[in-house]
């Protein structure tokens, strides 16, 4: 960012140096608030560019999601001003030209909140302290967290989307607190960024998008078959249940019965979230035009007990 505008990246095959913030004053204001953030992460003991790595990944996803939002209007005003008063003519391009100036502020906000220890305090208490239990769609943690970015709405949904960087981070905090550790491949290190939470850059999403307008629902890609909600669906029920399965890790203490009882409702409700994402998966490659007795072969099912259960499924979609 320089004198009002927001410095683009010259490789990412796209014609623009620059965006104009001069109608964005909290933008140009939100980036001399991060200079006191990253001289809070140094007293911290954390390197900024992780923090800002982290924020930005959770941001980023909330970007993604935000086309469901009804009550979002913070952004799209933004994202209409950068455009230069209207993005609509080309909105899936904007999107990605504009996201990482339109959501500066909220990046801003979010690494702010990661480093206040006030903050990881209450996602101890959501999720139990000393007693073990899920983190709660209406948790304490959440709901601050959306008051700090302007959004007192936000929290059940940011608590919603377990498999994100953002429950990522929350489960590392607890299971630094209870001692205990991560399954193989995890780091309890609450700053460490899994690479497939980083946030896509801009030329990459400007590649995907160029070779996806060349063969709309060809059905050669999967991005190109299959839309991008139930792509985000899919991903985010696969997140959900490993990361519920990653909190039944430290329940086994305690009276047999609360253990057994965590246990099985956990793990119930893992098993429920990998079925919906099996069926997701289904649907979306017969949708994008694979054939329904290859899927059948896969999934080792007979074709019609296969067309059963799709078909039901679809129908409980539509209700």
């Amino acid at each position: 960012m320089r004198h009002g505008r927001w410095l683009l990246d010259a490789d990412a095959n796209q014609p623009l140096e620059h965006l104009d913030l001069r109608g964005l004053p909290e933008v140009v204001a939100a980036q001399r608030r991060w200079a006191a953030v990253a001289r809070r992460a140094v007293r911290a003991g954390v390197e900024p560019e992780r923090v800002f790595a982290l924020a930005q990944a959770v941001v980023a996803r909330w970007w993604e999601q935000a086309y469901g939002w009804e009550r979002e209007t913070i952004w799209p005003r933004r994202l209409h001003l950068v455009a230069g008063g209207d993005a609509g003519g080309d909105l899936e391009r904007w999107r990605i030209v504009g996201r990482d100036a339109v959501v500066f502020p909220e990046v801003v906000a979010v690494a702010e909140t990661l480093l206040d220890p006030a903050m990881a305090e209450l996602v101890w208490v959501d999720s139990g302290a000393g007693r073990p239990r899920a983190l709660p769609m209406d948790g304490l943690f959440c709901r601050r967290l959306g008051e700090r970015v302007g959004r007192p709405w936000l929290g059940p949904l940011a608590a919603a989307d377990h498999g994100g960087p953002l429950l990522a981070w929350m489960g590392s905090v607890i299971r630094l607190r209870r001692g205990t550790d991560g399954p193989p491949g995890y780091d309890n290190d609450p700053w460490w960024l899994r690479q497939e939470h980083q946030a896509a850059t801009m030329a990459g999403q400007l590649r995907v998008l160029g070779k996806e307008k060349k063969a709309p629902g060809s059905g050669t890609m999967w991005r190109a078959a299959v839309p991008a909600e139930q792509r985000r669906l899919i991903t985010s029920t696969i997140d959900s249940a490993e990361e519920q399965l990653l909190q039944l890790r430290g329940v086994q203490t305690g009276p047999t019965a609360d253990v057994a009882r965590r246990l099985l409702r956990g793990l119930g409700h893992s098993a429920g979230l990998i079925g919906n994402a099996w069926k997701r998966t289904a649907v979306a490659a017969v949708n994008g035009g694979v054939p329904l007795e290859e899927v059948a072969r896969w999934v080792d099912l007979p074709v019609e007990v296969l067309r059963k259960m799709l078909t039901a499924d679809r129908q409980e979609d539509d209700r």
